[in-house]
C-alpha cells in the first residue's frame, strides 16, 4: 500500500510500512514546541505561544527509499481526553517532555508514561503486537544551571531503568545542547534510518523537492545515494475519522496475519 502526498509541484509516494508518527507530550511552558522547532528547522523562539495541537509532517529520502514523520505536538493542558488517548494510540514514537526547573512537570511525565504503558498494552492485546515501545523521556532547559533544578539526574533516569526501549536526555532547546543525540537514538531504538535524525540528512526545501522524485537506479550519480529531508508546508492532521479506521486496519491485519500463520502451521 502506497500514501501519495503533494508538496508544491512534487507528487510522492511514501509505503505504508515506511509511514511514522511521533507524538511529543508533556505539560504546558516544559519547550516541547521548541523541540520540534529545533527538529524541523533548527530554530528557536524566544516568544511563548500556547499549543492546542500542532501537526508537521516531514518527508525523507533516504538511499532511494521514500520515509514519512508526522510529528504530533500536543497540547500541555490535554482539554480533550479522548483526543490524548487517540494520539497515543496512533503514536509510533514518543518524547515525553518535562522542566528540569518545575518538579509539577516532571510528575506529569510519570504520568504519561504510564497512559502510554497501559493505552499502548490495551491495544497490543488486540493485535499480539511485540512489546517494543520506543521513548525518550526529555528534561528541557538544562541551560538553567544546578541552582534551579528542581528533578536530579538520578531520579529521572529510574524512569527508563531497565527498559532498552526508553532512553533519558537533558537537553537545551534554547541551546540546541543534546537535542539531535536525542533524536539520533530515538530514531535507532524504533529501528529507524539514523539518517532521519537532524544532523544526518540534507535539509531542502519545496522548491527543491526534485530529490525526492525516484531516478532508475542505473541513472543515479553516487552523490544521489544520499539522504534528503523536506518538511511538507501544507501537511493537514488526518481526521479522527482516520485514525480511527487506521486502527481498526491495523488490529484487523494484525488479526489476519495470526491466522495465516496458524493455517500454515497446521
Amino acid at each position: 500500500m502506497m500514501k501519495t502526498l503533494s508538496s508544491g509541484n512534487c507528487a510522492l509516494s511514501v509505503p505504508a510500512k515506511n509511514s511514522y508518527r511521533m507524538v511529543v507530550l508533556g505539560a504546558s511552558r516544559v519547550g516541547k514546541s521548541s523541540i520540534v522547532s529545533r527538529f524541523l528547522n533548527g530554530r528557536f523562539e524566544d516568544q511563548y505561544t500556547p499549543t492546542i495541537e500542532d501537526f508537521h509532517r516531514k518527508v525523507y529520502n533516504i538511499r532511494g527509499d521514500m520515509y514519512q514523520l508526522d510529528i504530533l505536538d500536543t497540547s500541555g493542558n490535554h482539554p480533550f481526553p479522548a483526543m490524548r488517548r487517540l494520539s497515543i494510540l496512533t503514536g509510533d514514537v514518543f518524547i515525553l517532555v518535562f522542566s528540569l526547573d518545575n518538579r509539577e512537570s516532571f510528575d506529569e511525565v510519570k504520568r504519561l508514561q504510564k497512559q502510554i504503558l497501559e493505552v499502548k498494552s490495551c491495544l497490543k492485546n488486540k493485535t499480539k503486537e511485540a512489546a517494543e515501545l520506543p521513548m525518550v523521556i526529555c528534561g528541557n532547559k538544562n541551560d538553567h544551571g544546578e541552582l534551579c533544578r528542581q528533578v536530579p539526574t538520578t531520579e529521572a533516569e529510574l524512569l527508563v531503568s531497565g527498559d532498552g526501549n526508553c532512553a533519558y536526555f537533558e537537553v537545551s532547546a534554547k541551546k540546541n545542547t543534546n537535542v539531535d543525540e536525542m533524536f539520533y537514538v530515538l530514531f535507532s531504538m524504533a529501528k529507524l534510518p539514523h539518517e532521519m535524525s537532524p544532523a544526518l540528512h540534507r535539509k531542502i526545501s519545496v522548491q527543491y523537492g526534485d530529490a525526492f522524485h525516484p531516478r532508475p537506479f542505473c541513472m543515479r550519480r553516487v552523490k544521489d545515494m544520499d539522504a534528503y529531508g523536506m518538511v511538507s508546508p501544507f501537511a493537514r492532521r488526518p481526521s479522527v475519522n482516520s485514525d480511527l479506521k487506521y486502527i481498526k486496519a491495523k488490529v484487523l491485519r494484525e488479526s489476519q496475519a495470526r491466522e495465516r500463520d496458524k493455517c500454515t502451521i497446521q
